[in-house]
């Protein structure tokens, strides 16, 4: 790894999610950034004028951030020819505008790192997380052909929502343990809603048992993950049918899961699973990356475990915790999971994803 950093970009940077990525990537020892794209009513303003009361992280805004000037997304021209690739934070209204600014990127030889929803089902796009699908990448170069790109592509990370049950359900399948049925029941954090997210007389003492487009992508986003890539793009994997609820609870950060499973053939004793959860490793690891959790699944054998303000941080907020493993009337298993909503299942998710795409040679 050459000494002198990959300088990057963040699109969207004056969001949460582009503050996050600003959060994360301090002292990062291959990324620095060195432009922030936004919005036209930002652009033009330095980045501290830009945040000017809105700034959410518990660090001050780093010195080298504070004086950057914010370009326009839109403004190409601007860009800045050593940047490498950047990550995309926009949530533009309408998802297909965002799509589009994220292949004009690509389409300029920039790749581009996606924390949106716009292109997960884009065929063509491979939806990362890395212990799990990590050759989804092959999809890169039929991505870079069907669309004329040269160095350009775009990939995306999955909703945050499903990051802490996905890694445990793969690691028994890698085992030769295959679901065939999943129940879901998400309790998220209240900070997946973005800032200023869930108005307080509506979270204070109560639970949201409704967020829009949520269950659809719990239920729908796994199977792309577990897919499998084609000739023209990723080849879903239909095997599992999964129902999920999915719940906003007064909880800062940390999305828990409740998870239900039965299996399809096979059915392994609790002491394999926690077995198997606790010897999983992937090829984060094996890479010893600098995001990747030393152990991707951390097995509790407290009875009240996990718990978010507890067990969110887990090895950098990079890792899923488990507890509660325990037999189903109804299916075989049922347990607990939970996973930092903000760090891995959002900017520290997508920074991985590029430490992955660096080691594997797509990012100069």
């Amino acid at each position: 790894m050459s000494s002198e950093k990959i300088k990057i970009g963040i699109l969207g940077a004056t969001g949460i999610v582009g503050q996050n990525y600003i959060n994360l990537l301090v002292g990062h020892p291959w990324f620095e950034i060195i432009d922030v794209a936004a919005s036209p009513r930002s652009a033009g303003k330095s980045y501290a004028e830009a945040v000017k009361g809105k700034w959410q992280m518990s660090i001050e805004i780093p010195e080298k951030i504070r004086g950057l000037i914010v370009r326009d997304v839109q403004d190409f021209a601007s860009l800045k020819s050593n940047i490498s690739f950047v990550f995309s934070a926009m949530d533009l209204p309408k998802k297909e505008e965002t799509k589009a600014i994220e292949f004009k990127y690509a389409e300029k030889g920039i790749p581009v790192i996606s924390n949106s929803s716009a292109n997960r089902w884009t065929p063509d796009v491979p939806m990362i997380i890395p212990e799990i699908n990590h050759n989804h990448l092959d999809i890169i170069s039929i991505q870079q052909k069907n669309r004329g790109f040269s160095q350009g592509f775009v990939t995306v990370k999955p909703n945050c929502s499903i990051q802490s049950y996905m890694t445990p359900i793969y690691a028994l399948e890698q085992k030769g343990y295959k679901i065939e049925k999943m129940i879901v029941t998400t309790l998220q954090a209240v900070s997946g809603a973005g800032y200023p997210g869930v108005p307080s007389l509506d979270i204070v003492d109560n639970i949201v048992p409704y967020i829009g487009g949520e269950e659809e992508k719990s239920e729908q986003e796994p199977l792309k993950i577990l897919g499998k890539v084609g000739e023209k793009g990723i080849i879903n994997d239909d095997s599992i049918k999964i129902s999920a609820t999915c719940t906003r609870v007064p909880v800062s950060d940390g999305h828990t899961a409740c998870v239900n499973i039965k299996f399809k053939n096979k059915i392994p004793s609790k002491e394999d699973i926690i077995k198997i959860w606790s010897e999983f490793k992937s090829i984060p690891q094996e890479l010893d990356l600098p995001f990747a959790p030393i152990q991707p699944i951390i097995y509790l054998e407290n009875v009240d475990r996990p718990q978010p303000n507890k067990d969110r941080d887990n090895d950098k907020g990079m890792a899923v915790t488990i507890g509660r493993l325990r037999k189903d009337n109804v299916f075989d298993y049922k347990f607990v999971a939970l996973s930092h909503n903000t760090i891995r299942g959002a900017a520290g998710g997508a920074i991985l994803n590029a430490e992955l795409l660096k080691t594997k040679g797509y990012l100069n």
